[in-house]
């Protein structure tokens, strides 16, 4: 692996464990396994690098959700899908976690990469509540702008609740709530 890959790949683990705060350069440096000079010939320093790392950890969360999000069948199949996919619930999201960080909130820069996932998430499920609405699978009268920002805020809220409680238990309620409120009973 490259240096600059070695670095990214080393800066996401920290920051998914540590938070932006957490993270040193030296902790990257050790976890990387590259020389200092390497991480400022690469990046220009702890932010640049960061930055790096939560676009390419924003980036596979949208790869992954686009994934259930164009997939086949209804509109509310396919935000079923999203919500129930498979994650590490009590490691929680890699990047909404960097939305807890004083240091990333107050940085544009650094909350750049938390402001487009996070934006494009509620478009893109408030495009399939609209889809469900016009195909008659949900209430008509659901708003999409508010109903998409509630499934996003759903899946963040739901890792919070989970990471407290030291249980999986909170997310999964606040999923099947949720697929409750767009009346979504299975396939079967």
């Amino acid at each position: 692996m490259a240096t600059p890959e070695r670095l990214i790949e080393a800066t996401r683990a920290l920051l998914w464990e540590r938070g932006y705060a957490g993270t040193s350069p030296k902790a990257i440096l050790q976890r990387s396994g590259v020389g200092v000079g390497s991480m400022y010939h690469h990046f220009d320093g702890k932010a640049g690098l960061a930055r790096a790392a939560t676009e390419r950890s924003a980036q596979e969360l949208m790869d992954a959700a686009e994934a259930h999000f164009s997939g086949p069948g209804p509109a509310t199949r396919r935000i079923a899908s999203y919500l129930l996919r498979e994650r590490d619930v009590l490691r929680g999201c890699p990047v909404g976690r960097l939305a807890m960080d004083p240091d990333v909130v107050e940085n544009p820069r650094l909350r750049a990469p938390l402001d487009e996932l996070f934006g494009w998430l509620r478009t893109r499920l408030a495009d399939l509540v609209e889809e469900a609405r016009s195909a008659g699978e949900i209430d008509a009268r659901l708003d999409p702008q508010a109903v998409g920002a509630t499934l996003a805020a759903v899946v963040q809220g739901g890792y919070v609740m989970a990471r407290s409680a030291e249980s999986t238990e909170p997310f999964e309620a606040a999923v099947r709530g949720a697929l409750q409120l767009i009346g979504y009973e299975g396939d079967g």
